[in-house]
């Protein structure tokens, strides 16, 4: 498409043959180029990425943030989108970042989207508080840290921020297993992030706190609205929540032995 903007596109990745394509081909409604960064997937993952029409880097396992860095150093262009393997383009926001460089450079330099889950029935969740991400964004004016464990860029002073309107579709979990291994290898990893930063929870978090992080998932964030599955994920989200505090309360942040990567 002669219509697309320059933008870059960027999808660490790690055995998803079964969402990989799609992902891939929604991105390109977009942008001129997907950059798939793959750590060793040992099912059909980089086929299909190629297929699809994604220029694949295979790297070995570097770390979270550090994995970003080869995706958005392998970019042709400066303006990059940050896709997981489970987060499809939606048409609206396809139309509305067409429109964004439809008069040269945009206004802004970063760009947050919002993430619209879809549970494992293929049901979008329109009623629940969205998650916003720092997704579309001049590499020129910031990057994702080189670091092992985060891979969310904190923006700096003097960097514009603004919204868009559009929505990222978001799939999560396979099934509610899935998305609790997800999250309590979250848990571990963040923990050994936080230990290494010298931080120390209180014992009122990690004894009060797991009804409190439910409360907050299920209740402010409006999760209660989307069935049984939005129940289920907030019981699981809330306790990854708590496990990392507990787990570096005790000092015990030794990772589970599961496969690295994202």
């Amino acid at each position: 498409m002669t219509d697309r903007p320059p933008v870059s596109c960027y999808i660490r990745t790690l055995n998803e043959e079964s969402r990989i394509g799609a992902t891939v081909w929604a991105a390109l409604g977009v942008a001129r180029e997907v950059v798939v960064v793959d750590c060793g997937s040992s099912d059909d993952t980089i086929a299909r990425a190629a297929e699809a029409g994604a220029r694949v880097i295979e790297r070995p396992w570097l770390g979270y943030g550090h994995q970003k860095r080869v995706g958005e150093d392998g970019c042709a262009h400066d303006w990059v989108l940050d896709l997981d393997a489970d987060e499809v383009m939606t048409e609206a926001l396809t139309r509305e970042i067409r429109d964004l460089f439809a008069g040269g450079e945009p206004d802004a330099d970063v760009y947050r989207i919002a993430l619209m889950f879809v549970d494992p029935g293929g049901r979008v969740w329109r009623k629940a508080r969205p998650l916003w991400r720092n997704k579309l964004y001049d590499r020129r004016k910031v990057r994702q840290p080189a670091h092992e464990v985060w891979d969310q860029f904190r923006v700096p002073d003097g960097v514009r921020v603004a919204r868009l309107d559009g929505r990222l579709l978001n799939y999560p979990f396979l099934d509610i297993g899935h998305y609790a291994r997800k999250q309590v290898d979250n848990a571990f990893r963040l923990a050994g992030a936080l230990a290494d930063e010298k931080h120390s929870p209180t014992a009122f978090r990690v004894y009060f706190g797991l009804p409190y992080f439910f409360f907050r998932s299920w209740v402010l964030r409006g999760r209660w609205r989307e069935g049984a599955y939005g129940f289920l994920m907030s019981v699981t989200v809330a306790y990854a929540h708590w496990l990392r505090y507990a787990l570096l309360h005790r000092r015990e942040w030794q990772e589970p032995l599961r496969e690295r990567g994202p």
